[in-house]
């Protein structure tokens, strides 16, 4: 398993610490869009949003990423209406727990309203199209990811070709790294993602996938975004409803080759995947040991055989 070697490997949110040399976070997302990619406007809701997001919470989730405009192609919305989807979620949340939060956008005025509601960092897919938004997360000293993507906002970028998809994400990630830290965003604070199947193809994303170490030895904790997506369908000619394996293979992909943040939807097993690699990694005690432990081996769960 590729280990890197983390620039900050502790970072503080606003009420929790994530040690990214011995943890793998779990990122619920969280849409309230009515056309959204996975969830087809299941949680466009008020109500349904937050119950959510506190569902993803209570199955083990480390984050929440709350987001009220798709990445894909689309009418501009204004960034006020973006605001009134996203920050009544965040509040509540807020309310009620202390996971991390994150807000979905690319807007600098609606990042300042998330994070007047209580979110700790921005998500960022389009890689500062607006560069004030690298001044707005400075200047609240919260977190943000940074992500690899080629097309204007919700436009269209048909096509797309790399000579070097892995080695030109790289190159991308690393100038957008420098517009944050010339914005005065402190290091610790950065997150960065090769943004899988954004403005790629399948090809392009299976490569990146393979080479994810590349982007995690630039020393700032590595978000994987995998879940569900059209690259996994296409390798398995499968609809968005049976992608769930391959999700989970696709993250523990990249968590050997050094993803840290895993964003997914299926929270229960995508909690437990990381769990045993963390395990195996010796990052994370076994719930229990009884096999093999004594002279003979009792039932596997023995409360659950008792139970029959």
């Amino acid at each position: 398993m590729f280990k890197p070697d983390f620039l900050a490997p502790v970072h503080e949110f606003s009420q929790r610490t994530l040690d990214f040399s011995q943890r793998i976070a779990v990122m619920a997302v969280i849409n309230r869009t009515p056309d959204s990619f996975f969830d087809a406007g299941s949680t466009f809701g008020l109500d349904d949003a937050v119950a959510a997001a506190m569902h993803a919470v209570d199955a083990g989730a480390d984050w929440v990423d709350i987001g009220g405009v798709p990445f894909s192609p689309g009418p501009e919305l204004p960034w006020q209406e973006e605001a009134e989807r996203i920050v009544p979620v965040i509040q509540q949340v807020r309310q009620r727990s202390t996971v991390i939060i994150s807000a979905d956008t690319f807007h600098p005025q609606v990042a300042q309203a998330a994070i007047n509601a209580g979110a700790d960092a921005i998500n960022d897919t389009t890689g500062f199209s607006y560069p004030e938004l690298a001044r707005v997360v400075a200047a609240n000293n919260v977190h943000v990811v940074i992500t690899h993507s080629l097309a204007e906002p919700r436009t269209i970028y048909p096509r797309p070709h790399y000579e070097d998809v892995v080695k030109e994400i790289r190159q991308y990630l690393v100038q957008k790294v420098q517009i944050a830290l010339d914005a005065g965003v402190a290091p610790e604070k950065i997150i960065i993602d090769p943004g899988h199947d954004l403005n790629k193809n399948t090809r392009h994303t299976l490569d990146l996938t393979a080479g994810f170490q590349a982007f995690a030895d630039l020393g700032y904790p590595a978000l994987a975004a995998v879940s569900n997506k059209d690259f996994i369908g296409e390798t398995l000619d499968l609809p968005k409803s049976e992608r769930m394996v391959g999700s989970m293979v696709a993250a523990t992909i990249c968590a050997m080759n050094g993803a840290r943040i895993l964003r997914m939807h299926n929270i229960p097993e995508s909690v437990q995947t990381v769990h045993l690699i963390e395990a195996a990694q010796g990052w994370r005690e076994p719930a229990y040991q009884i096999h093999n432990m004594g002279d003979v081996n009792p039932p596997a769960h023995p409360e659950r055989e008792a139970s029959k």
